[in-house]
Protein backbone atom coordinates (compact mmCIF):
# COMPACT_ATOMS: atom_id res chain seq x y z
CA UNK A 1 0.00 0.00 0.00
CA UNK A 2 0.97 3.76 -0.89
CA UNK A 3 2.78 5.13 1.99
CA UNK A 4 0.67 8.30 2.06
CA UNK A 5 -2.60 5.84 2.03
CA UNK A 6 -1.02 4.34 5.49
CA UNK A 7 -0.50 7.91 6.66
CA UNK A 8 -4.03 8.74 6.11
CA UNK A 9 -5.46 6.02 7.65
CA UNK A 10 -3.56 6.65 10.61
CA UNK A 11 -4.86 10.27 10.59
CA UNK A 12 -8.49 9.38 9.97
CA UNK A 13 -9.38 5.69 11.26
CA UNK A 14 -12.63 6.31 10.27
CA UNK A 15 -11.69 5.84 6.44
CA UNK A 16 -9.83 2.61 6.84
CA UNK A 17 -13.37 1.19 8.55
CA UNK A 18 -15.37 2.81 5.65
CA UNK A 19 -12.59 0.61 3.15
CA UNK A 20 -13.11 -2.27 5.13
CA UNK A 21 -17.34 -1.82 4.88
CA UNK A 22 -17.08 -1.16 1.10
CA UNK A 23 -15.00 -4.53 0.69
CA UNK A 24 -17.59 -6.36 2.70
CA UNK A 25 -20.94 -5.00 0.55
CA UNK A 26 -18.94 -5.77 -2.66
CA UNK A 27 -18.72 -9.31 -1.25
CA UNK A 28 -21.95 -9.79 -0.03
CA UNK A 29 -23.42 -8.87 -3.94
CA UNK A 30 -21.34 -11.49 -5.40
CA UNK A 31 -22.43 -14.00 -3.34
CA UNK A 32 -26.15 -13.06 -3.58
CA UNK A 33 -25.70 -11.88 -7.72
CA UNK A 34 -25.47 -16.17 -7.12
CA UNK A 35 -21.91 -16.68 -8.19
CA UNK A 36 -21.48 -18.80 -5.63
CA UNK A 37 -24.66 -20.88 -5.82
CA UNK A 38 -25.15 -24.00 -3.52
CA UNK A 39 -25.30 -27.07 -5.32
CA UNK A 40 -28.38 -29.23 -3.78
CA UNK A 41 -27.42 -31.73 -1.55
CA UNK A 42 -29.59 -34.47 -3.17
CA UNK A 43 -28.61 -33.75 -6.86
CA UNK A 44 -29.16 -36.97 -9.03
CA UNK A 45 -26.95 -35.64 -11.80
CA UNK A 46 -25.77 -33.13 -13.29
CA UNK A 47 -26.14 -32.31 -17.08
CA UNK A 48 -24.38 -29.75 -19.37
CA UNK A 49 -27.03 -27.96 -21.78
CA UNK A 50 -26.01 -26.89 -25.44
CA UNK A 51 -24.87 -23.80 -25.78
CA UNK A 52 -27.93 -21.34 -26.52
CA UNK A 53 -28.19 -19.09 -30.19
CA UNK A 54 -27.61 -15.96 -30.34
CA UNK A 55 -29.57 -15.03 -32.92
CA UNK A 56 -32.04 -15.94 -35.42
CA UNK A 57 -34.21 -15.54 -38.32
CA UNK A 58 -37.23 -14.12 -36.51
CA UNK A 59 -37.21 -10.48 -35.57
CA UNK A 60 -38.08 -9.05 -31.35
CA UNK A 61 -41.10 -7.36 -33.69
CA UNK A 62 -42.34 -10.48 -35.29
CA UNK A 63 -41.87 -12.45 -31.75
CA UNK A 64 -44.07 -9.57 -29.99
CA UNK A 65 -46.82 -10.48 -33.07
CA UNK A 66 -47.12 -13.90 -33.01
CA UNK A 67 -46.56 -14.36 -28.87
CA UNK A 68 -49.94 -16.04 -27.08
CA UNK A 69 -51.00 -18.04 -24.38
CA UNK A 70 -50.85 -21.51 -25.61
CA UNK A 71 -52.13 -24.47 -23.40
CA UNK A 72 -52.86 -27.21 -25.46
CA UNK A 73 -49.51 -28.96 -26.86
CA UNK A 74 -48.81 -31.66 -29.54
CA UNK A 75 -47.72 -35.31 -27.82
CA UNK A 76 -44.08 -34.75 -29.96
CA UNK A 77 -41.16 -34.59 -27.85
CA UNK A 78 -38.52 -31.33 -27.20
CA UNK A 79 -35.21 -31.42 -27.73
CA UNK A 80 -32.69 -30.89 -24.92
CA UNK A 81 -31.28 -28.23 -27.49
CA UNK A 82 -34.88 -26.02 -26.98
CA UNK A 83 -35.40 -26.51 -23.31
CA UNK A 84 -31.08 -24.70 -23.39
CA UNK A 85 -32.46 -21.91 -25.02
CA UNK A 86 -35.92 -21.21 -22.99
CA UNK A 87 -33.55 -21.04 -19.87
CA UNK A 88 -30.67 -18.96 -21.30
CA UNK A 89 -33.63 -16.52 -22.15
CA UNK A 90 -35.31 -16.17 -18.90
CA UNK A 91 -31.54 -16.30 -16.83
CA UNK A 92 -29.17 -16.36 -19.34
CA UNK A 93 -25.45 -15.33 -18.56
CA UNK A 94 -24.75 -12.24 -21.37
CA UNK A 95 -21.33 -10.77 -20.02
CA UNK A 96 -18.16 -11.11 -17.72
CA UNK A 97 -19.59 -9.06 -15.88
CA UNK A 98 -22.52 -11.73 -14.50
CA UNK A 99 -25.33 -9.70 -15.91
CA UNK A 100 -28.24 -11.73 -17.66
CA UNK A 101 -30.97 -11.97 -20.22
CA UNK A 102 -33.88 -10.02 -17.75
CA UNK A 103 -32.89 -6.97 -16.04
CA UNK A 104 -32.84 -7.45 -12.35
CA UNK A 105 -33.08 -3.95 -9.08
CA UNK A 106 -29.09 -4.41 -8.38
CA UNK A 107 -28.11 -6.89 -10.42
CA UNK A 108 -28.90 -8.83 -7.29
CA UNK A 109 -30.49 -11.35 -9.25
CA UNK A 110 -33.20 -13.25 -7.20
CA UNK A 111 -35.02 -15.35 -9.69
CA UNK A 112 -34.45 -19.28 -9.97
CA UNK A 113 -35.46 -21.72 -12.65
CA UNK A 114 -36.60 -25.23 -12.53
CA UNK A 115 -37.43 -27.83 -15.19
CA UNK A 116 -39.74 -30.63 -14.73
CA UNK A 117 -39.00 -32.82 -17.57
CA UNK A 118 -41.41 -35.48 -19.20
CA UNK A 119 -40.65 -36.21 -22.55
CA UNK A 120 -37.39 -33.91 -23.83
CA UNK A 121 -35.10 -36.11 -25.69
CA UNK A 122 -31.63 -36.68 -24.09
CA UNK A 123 -32.99 -35.20 -20.75
CA UNK A 124 -34.07 -37.66 -18.68
CA UNK A 125 -37.81 -37.42 -17.04
CA UNK A 126 -37.33 -35.74 -13.29
CA UNK A 127 -37.09 -32.42 -11.75
CA UNK A 128 -34.08 -29.97 -12.29
CA UNK A 129 -32.59 -26.67 -10.86
CA UNK A 130 -30.73 -24.04 -13.62
CA UNK A 131 -27.19 -22.61 -12.65
CA UNK A 132 -27.08 -19.84 -15.58
CA UNK A 133 -23.15 -19.62 -14.77
CA UNK A 134 -22.40 -23.09 -15.78
CA UNK A 135 -25.50 -23.38 -18.20
CA UNK A 136 -26.32 -26.21 -16.49
CA UNK A 137 -29.12 -28.28 -15.37
CA UNK A 138 -28.88 -29.98 -12.09
CA UNK A 139 -30.95 -33.16 -10.81
CA UNK A 140 -33.32 -32.97 -7.76
CA UNK A 141 -35.87 -35.51 -8.12
CA UNK A 142 -36.01 -38.52 -10.90
CA UNK A 143 -39.34 -39.79 -12.65
CA UNK A 144 -41.81 -37.73 -14.46
CA UNK A 145 -43.17 -35.38 -11.79
CA UNK A 146 -45.98 -33.36 -14.21
CA UNK A 147 -49.33 -35.01 -12.69
CA UNK A 148 -47.94 -34.05 -9.20
CA UNK A 149 -47.27 -30.44 -10.46
CA UNK A 150 -50.56 -30.28 -12.28
CA UNK A 151 -52.28 -31.37 -8.86
CA UNK A 152 -50.29 -28.44 -7.12
CA UNK A 153 -51.64 -25.96 -10.03
CA UNK A 154 -55.09 -27.19 -9.15
CA UNK A 155 -55.50 -29.82 -11.57
CA UNK A 156 -54.73 -27.59 -14.56
CA UNK A 157 -54.06 -29.64 -18.00
CA UNK A 158 -51.53 -27.95 -19.71
CA UNK A 159 -49.22 -28.71 -17.11
CA UNK A 160 -49.49 -32.13 -17.32
CA UNK A 161 -50.04 -32.49 -21.06
CA UNK A 162 -46.50 -29.95 -21.89
CA UNK A 163 -43.34 -31.55 -22.67
CA UNK A 164 -41.75 -30.22 -20.06
CA UNK A 165 -42.86 -27.24 -17.11
CA UNK A 166 -40.41 -24.25 -16.48
CA UNK A 167 -40.95 -23.10 -12.65
CA UNK A 168 -39.48 -19.64 -11.55
CA UNK A 169 -39.13 -19.16 -8.07
CA UNK A 170 -37.40 -16.23 -5.92
CA UNK A 171 -35.32 -15.66 -2.68
CA UNK A 172 -36.90 -12.67 -1.46
CA UNK A 173 -33.62 -11.68 0.39
CA UNK A 174 -31.52 -11.32 -2.35
CA UNK A 175 -33.11 -8.12 -2.86
CA UNK A 176 -34.70 -6.89 0.05
CA UNK A 177 -31.38 -6.82 2.03
CA UNK A 178 -30.50 -3.61 0.01
CA UNK A 179 -34.22 -2.43 -0.75
CA UNK A 180 -36.32 -3.22 2.11
CA UNK A 181 -40.36 -4.18 1.73
CA UNK A 182 -39.58 -2.19 -1.83
CA UNK A 183 -37.47 -5.12 -3.30
CA UNK A 184 -40.44 -7.33 -3.02
CA UNK A 185 -42.22 -5.55 -5.62
CA UNK A 186 -38.89 -5.64 -7.74
CA UNK A 187 -38.65 -9.14 -7.86
CA UNK A 188 -42.32 -9.10 -8.73
CA UNK A 189 -41.43 -7.01 -11.74
CA UNK A 190 -38.25 -9.19 -12.56
CA UNK A 191 -40.25 -12.25 -12.43
CA UNK A 192 -42.54 -10.90 -15.28
CA UNK A 193 -39.23 -9.96 -17.14
CA UNK A 194 -38.18 -13.03 -17.23
CA UNK A 195 -41.43 -14.99 -18.06
CA UNK A 196 -42.06 -12.29 -21.31
CA UNK A 197 -38.30 -13.54 -22.05
CA UNK A 198 -39.71 -16.93 -22.84
CA UNK A 199 -42.99 -16.19 -24.44
CA UNK A 200 -40.72 -14.48 -26.82
CA UNK A 201 -38.24 -17.18 -27.53
CA UNK A 202 -40.65 -19.79 -27.78
CA UNK A 203 -42.14 -18.08 -31.13
CA UNK A 204 -39.28 -18.48 -33.41
CA UNK A 205 -38.94 -22.57 -32.20
CA UNK A 206 -42.53 -22.85 -32.45
CA UNK A 207 -43.00 -23.47 -29.08
CA UNK A 208 -45.83 -23.12 -26.60
CA UNK A 209 -46.63 -21.56 -23.28
CA UNK A 210 -48.81 -20.03 -20.84
CA UNK A 211 -48.10 -18.24 -17.32
CA UNK A 212 -49.97 -19.94 -14.55
CA UNK A 213 -50.19 -18.22 -11.65
CA UNK A 214 -52.97 -21.22 -9.62
CA UNK A 215 -51.40 -23.12 -7.67
CA UNK A 216 -50.29 -23.83 -3.97
CA UNK A 217 -47.15 -22.55 -3.00
CA UNK A 218 -46.16 -25.53 -0.34
CA UNK A 219 -47.06 -27.78 -3.05
CA UNK A 220 -45.48 -26.68 -5.59
CA UNK A 221 -42.59 -26.71 -3.34
CA UNK A 222 -42.43 -30.47 -2.15
CA UNK A 223 -42.62 -31.22 -5.72
CA UNK A 224 -39.88 -29.61 -6.77
CA UNK A 225 -37.87 -30.23 -3.02
CA UNK A 226 -37.23 -26.45 -3.22
CA UNK A 227 -35.35 -24.57 -0.24
CA UNK A 228 -37.08 -23.04 2.38
CA UNK A 229 -35.71 -19.53 1.12
CA UNK A 230 -37.51 -19.83 -2.37
CA UNK A 231 -40.84 -18.78 -3.64
CA UNK A 232 -42.59 -20.11 -6.28
CA UNK A 233 -44.22 -17.38 -8.86
CA UNK A 234 -44.44 -19.15 -11.91
CA UNK A 235 -45.46 -21.88 -13.52
CA UNK A 236 -44.72 -22.22 -17.07
CA UNK A 237 -45.60 -25.26 -19.16
CA UNK A 238 -44.08 -25.94 -22.78
CA UNK A 239 -44.69 -27.74 -25.68
CA UNK A 240 -44.96 -28.05 -29.34
CA UNK A 241 -48.04 -25.59 -30.92
CA UNK A 242 -50.85 -28.32 -32.55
Amino acid sequence: MHMSVLNTAKQYPFLTVLLLLCMLSEFVVCRVRGMTQTMPENKTGTIRLPDPARKSDTSVEAAMLARRSVRSYQDNPLTIGEMSQLLWSAQGITSPRGLRTAPSAGALYPLEMYVVAGNVDDLPDGVYKYFPYKHELTGLAEGDKRNELSSAALGQTSVRKAAAVIVISAVYERTTVKYGDRGIQYVHMESGHAAQNVFLQAVPLNIGTVVIGAFYDDAVKKVLKMPESEHPLYIMPVGRIK
